[in-house]
């Protein structure tokens, strides 16, 4: 059998670049961003580096489909809590709460890939910036809905969304998160319920302490 047709789809198998995904994952774990190669990795898939650089073209690209990889979960999950039919300070309770918990459980159970994340939002690089976009734009979905309803009585979009990400920013920043790991979890949900409380307070009320 031809590399090509081993490398086919079927019912059973993985395609080839969800396969180096996976071994890229594993070598991330074993030997960390600087040591693991896209030669090692190619070697444990069983192919050239050259059939590597097919799917992702640099080492950086394959870091960030890696990335990717677990993002785009949270990013669902986040678009499907915009859609439901809560109320918007639920709504955005829920999102909040499920950006913090995703994080810090990726912290906490795969620290390497989770710093692939922190190294590329301290850099402003694509893949951090991409995902920063998506719930910054569903946040804003949230925001948008409680001023059209009357549930948020700030009506400035921009500094409605100040609000949200000033006050949530220790609680949903990766680097914020991987900083905060001698804390307990206990302290930080409660902590986190405090800043969210503050955040639906100054958002439903309008209140001029909050009104920047």
């Amino acid at each position: 059998m031809s590399l090509r047709q081993s490398l086919r789809p079927n019912a059973s198998e993985p395609t080839a670049d969800q396969r180096i995904l996976e071994l890229a994952c594993a070598h991330l774990r074993a030997f960390g961003p600087r040591r693991a190669t896209i030669v090692g990795i190619a070697e444990a898939a069983g192919m050239s580096h050259a059939n590597v650089y097919r799917y992702f073209p640099s080492k950086e690209a394959l870091f960030e489909a890696v990335t990717l990889l677990w993002l785009k979960p949270l990013e669902q999950q986040l678009h499907v809590i915009v859609q439901g039919p809560d109320p918007a300070g639920d709504k955005l309770e829920r999102a909040l709460t499920a950006l913090q918990n995703a994080y810090r459980r990726k912290r906490d159970d795969d620290p390497v890939l989770f710093g692939l994340l922190c190294a590329a939002f301290e850099r402003n690089e694509g893949v951090a910036r991409r995902h920063r976009n998506r719930v910054q734009s569903e946040i804003q979905t949230i925001v948008e809905e409680g001023i059209g309803s009357g549930a948020f009585r700030i009506q400035d979009r921009r500094r409605a969304m100040a609000l949200v990400f000033d006050l949530a920013h220790r609680f949903v920043h990766p680097v914020s998160i991987a900083l905060d790991k001698g804390f307990s979890s206990a302290d930080m949900d409660l902590r986190a319920s405090r800043a969210i409380t503050v955040i639906q307070r100054g958002l439903v009320y309008g209140d001029s302490d909050f009104d920047m």
